[in-house]
């Protein structure tokens, strides 16, 4: 019997910062994984942002401004290439795994919209191991970031902030976290979405009443997923 995990297309953006209105895409990658996790598809890209990327994001991913001017293609190109194969996933039936989605999809949407791309409409299914992580390991200490998460499940993650490499290694993630409970996960993809939804949901509203509490009393959540 197939399950959800068996194939999955995988999407990770490096971008120039945190701010999913302002900021711009400066890396990408689209790949399908098989039920082993080895990659049968790759499409790699590397933009110019037409922008200054910050130091601080290229400490992150290690792409400069010069780099990018040199070597990436026009930002509408590009970002118009990612949406089309992320289209065509969809399409196909195949799952998305995006580790925190509503950062790239709400981002990817954005540069979509900036440049008169037509977006993706309420992309599903998405599958996101940062929300199911929370949603069947509620109480485990710690950060789940993406290292982390990765070497908790026996994941390999040789170079973080890779779009490439954090694409991949969230899919395996994804797929490590079905074989370790799936019992606790809905079945079908249709389920799973649904049930992802809930949890961001059930999440952020945690997290806003923990701030609230003591860091800033007028704190707002964003409790949509996986685009804002």
């Amino acid at each position: 019997m197939s399950n959800w995990s068996d194939r999955l297309a995988v999407f990770d953006l490096e971008t120039t910062g945190i701010e999913v209105e302002t900021c711009r895409i400066v890396s990408a990658t689209v790949a399908v994984l098989n039920a082993e996790g080895e990659v049968e598809q790759r499409i790699d890209w590397l933009l110019d942002p037409g922008i200054e990327i910050p130091e601080g994001a290229t400490h992150v991913h290690g792409i400069t401004t010069e780099h990018a001017a040199l070597n990436g293609q026009s930002a509408a190109e590009g970002v118009a290439e990612i949406v089309t194969a992320l289209r065509a996933h969809l399409a196909e039936g195949l799952p998305v795994v995006a580790y925190n989605a509503p950062y790239d999809l709400t981002l990817l949407n954005r540069e979509a919209r900036r440049y008169g791309i037509a977006p993706l409409i309420s992309p599903r299914p998405v599958i996101d191991p940062l929300v199911i992580d929370k949603g069947v390991d509620k109480y485990r200490k710690g950060k789940r970031t993406l290292a982390i998460t990765s070497a908790f499940y026996g994941v390999t993650l040789d170079d973080a902030h890779d779009a490439g490499a954090d694409a991949i290694a969230a899919g395996r993630v994804a797929q490590a976290i079905h074989r370790a409970h799936s019992s606790a996960l809905p079945t079908t993809l249709e389920d799973l979405h649904a049930a992802q939804v809930t949890w961001y949901r059930q999440q952020a509203e945690s997290f806003q009443d923990y701030m609230r509490r003591g860091r800033d009393p007028e704190f707002v959540a964003d409790v949509l997923w996986p685009e804002r």
